[in-house]
């Protein structure tokens, strides 16, 4: 028996894991009872859900989504391709359009009327990537073997507990009796924590003053209703959680947005919107996600940052640093990615052959001289250059006289970099993007925590890495920016500038905002929002199950050693392998537990992918779901377990791969049971 805590994307992807294995590893005359517990949709779960605004959209276009192996993925279990969320799409076009079984058109007519006329270079919104994920969960469910029987429990797993040589029984909120389990994966999802010191010393100051505070939370699940029509809102941060929240305090308040003639987006309010003045370290928005295809073949990746590279770091006497050793190797391959495009796409803006340019660029360092030299000389336009220190602080050493001239200033670099964006003029951006998401997957296995003073690279690569990264690659459809324009325009949206500096002041009762970017200009308002995604932190977790777990000390924090100090990421320990949750009283992995996600120092968050790219989360998804079936083919049934109740295995019912087909909930024969909601 094997219960998964949690049903969205993740869970998902490990069943289908299970599925495309479980000819090869599980014997044909056994069967095996999955439970999944989850009170949200399977498929979907609770990031993706249906229920949220029909104004949210992804970042990513529709074909670039995929739940989906291919032939890029290096699996140890059969690759089983499958639709990107645009193929799924297309299905719905017409009567003629073919049909993945099991075709069952959404319910909404909205996302239907939306999945008819979905390019796949669209951003879609929430709603139809729900519709598709809830339509992987079905296929993935229906491909199951006959002898595997899957089990939902739509409620929230508040504990597991049983000893590392026998059953774990696993206690579910509002059911009396556990469940019973050989194995237990954990594939939550992302996770929300409570408030950090300075977050609750702003919420103490909110409630001391009647004035309005948002620690970091998912933009989908925040209660706005406090913020009153043309108050004054701080918000720090400027990446997609701000995105959300100015489409639901704008639009989802009622203002609509007019294209003019002259091909101006003019934003009409409604009178109900709160005045939002934004900043954050940086000081602008995330770059908008290209929206364009490669003119040029695929770069062929890794090639300067893959697993030889890292062989070597790991190799040295000395531990990797990152600006000195990894980050170079990093660039260079960044670099290529973005200067294959540009030689193959766009050849009539390069001075040299390709094979000349790349022979003089695999010898050089990132950093060496000789290199800026042979792109000065091989690329003459600045424009097509890469420069990371621009890209990374793009208002540092800027300062202006006045607000009104910062807000002139920033509207003119958002502007540029949109129509950068949506340009295939500059291509060379998607080739770095992709060489991005590839470096991207190299990273974990540089952060062993054993590995001698590896604290200061986990904590940059964690930090600054993390945050570039975003900026880069993971910011918001262009036309979000084009009405973020729009809003700065009509005085609904005011930007602060970077190196932002937040404070109170008592006798106003009001927060306070300013920034080295605008000198002497500070902000007064009367709420205050943190606009980011509460960051893993086993300490604060919400989650009940960890909370007890961490408690009872059965599962540790990710810390890495550093030479002055230890790095505590927050995540959750599992052992790279194969998932196993890292057990402190056991000193090593857990012989019966496992963890997948975003909570975990896998650090492969995205459960989904850009299909062709190898997704790490694959790859992990492939060895959990190998791993659990191999144990649970060789184990040996645990002792049974008396219990009654839904959920709970029945007296005398065995708990292993020789699971008989009878108990609460579950009726003998049946390929999937639904076990009713917990009432609230």
């Amino acid at each position: 028996m094997l219960l998964i805590v949690g049903a969205g994307p993740r869970a998902t992807g490990l069943l289908e894991r299970i599925a495309a294995s479980a000819s090869e590893l599980w014997p044909p005359e056994r069967r095996l009872l999955v439970h999944l517990v989850d009170p949200h949709p399977p498929g979907p779960g609770r990031i993706w859900r249906h229920e949220q605004s029909p104004l949210l959209r992804m970042n990513s276009m529709a074909e670039d989504v995929t739940l989906f192996t291919d032939e890029s993925c290096a699996v140890e279990g059969p690759v089983r391709p499958g639709p990107s969320l645009a193929e799924w799409a297309a299905r719905f076009a017409g009567p003629g359009a073919p049909r993945d079984a099991p075709y069952t058109e959404p319910a909404d007519p909205e996302v239907l009327a939306e999945l008819r006329t979905l390019a796949g270079t669209d951003f879609p919104t929430r709603r139809a990537q729900s519709a598709y994920l809830d339509w992987v969960f079905r296929r993935v469910t229906a491909e199951l073997p006959p002898r595997i029987t899957l089990v939902r429990h739509r409620t929230t797993a508040t504990a597991v507990t049983g000893p590392p040589d026998g059953p774990q029984r696993v206690r579910l909120a509002g059911r009396e009796h556990p469940v019973t389990a050989d194995l237990v994966v954990l594939a939550q999802g992302h996770l929300g924590s409570a408030p950090a010191g300075e977050h609750r010393d702003h919420a103490a100051f909110a409630r001391r003053h009647g004035r309005f505070h948002l620690a970091p939370d998912f933009s989908a699940d925040a209660d706005l209703s406090g913020l009153r029509p043309g108050s004054r809102v701080i918000l720090r941060g400027f990446g997609l959680a701000f995105v959300d929240l100015m489409t639901l305090l704008t639009e989802g308040r009622g203002g609509t947005y007019r294209t003019e003639p002259d091909g101006t987006l003019r934003y009409l309010p409604s009178g109900r919107e709160p005045v939002l003045h934004v900043g954050s370290r940086r000081g602008v928005p995330y770059h908008a996600k290209t929206h364009y295809r490669l003119g040029g073949p695929r770069p062929p990746l890794p090639r300067h940052f893959g697993p030889a590279a890292v062989d070597a770091l790991l190799a040295r006497d000395r531990p990797p640093e990152l600006r000195r050793d990894v980050w170079p190797l990093m660039a260079k391959e960044i670099g290529f990615g973005h200067y294959h495009e540009l030689f193959h796409a766009h050849p009539e803006r390069t001075a040299l052959p390709w094979p000349e340019f790349l022979a003089a660029y695999d010898r050089l360092d990132w950093y060496d001289p000789d290199l800026a030299a042979l792109v000065a000389a091989a690329v003459p336009d600045p424009a097509d250059r890469l420069d990371f220190e621009a890209l990374d602080r793009p208002l540092a050493g800027l300062a202006f006289a006045t607000p009104d001239a910062f807000q002139d200033h920033l509207r003119a670099h958002i502007a540029g970099d949109v129509a950068r964006r949506e340009d295939p003029a500059h291509s060379a951006d998607l080739g770095a993007f992709l060489a991005l998401l590839s470096v991207y997957g190299q990273l974990p296995r540089l952060l062993d925590p054993g590995r001698p003073a590896a604290g200061a690279l986990a904590e940059g690569l964690d930090g600054w890495w993390h945050g570039f990264f975003s900026f880069l690659a993971s910011g918001p459809p262009g036309f979000r920016l084009r009405q973020l324009l729009a809003l700065s325009r009509a005085g609904i949206v005011h930007f602060l500038g970077a190196d932002l500096r937040i404070g109170t002041d008592e006798p106003t009762g009001t927060f306070t905002a300013s920034s080295p970017t605008v000198p002497g200009h500070t902000v007064h308002a009367t709420a205050l929002i943190e606009a980011y995604l509460p960051g893993p932190d086993l300490d604060r977790t919400r989650d009940p199950l960890l909370r007890r777990l961490r408690r009872a000390g059965g599962l540790t924090e990710e810390v890495v050693d550093g030479a002055s100090r230890p790095h505590r990421s927050g995540r959750i320990a599992v052992d790279p392998a194969d998932g196993r949750l890292i057990d402190p009283t056991l000193r090593g992995p857990h012989p019966r537990r496992f963890a997948l996600g975003a909570p975990t120092n896998s650090r492969a968050v995205a459960a989904f992918a850009r299909p062709g790219t190898d997704a790490p989360a694959f790859r992990q998804n492939d060895a959990v779901a190998r791993t659990v079936l191999r144990t649970l083919a060789a184990g040996r049934a645990p002792e049974p377990f008396a219990g009654r109740g839904a959920g709970a295995a029945g007296a005398g019912q065995k708990s292993a791969g020789w699971w008989s087909g009878a108990g609460a909930g579950v009726s003998p024969g049946a390929k999937t049971e639904t076990v009713p909601k917990t009432p609230s």
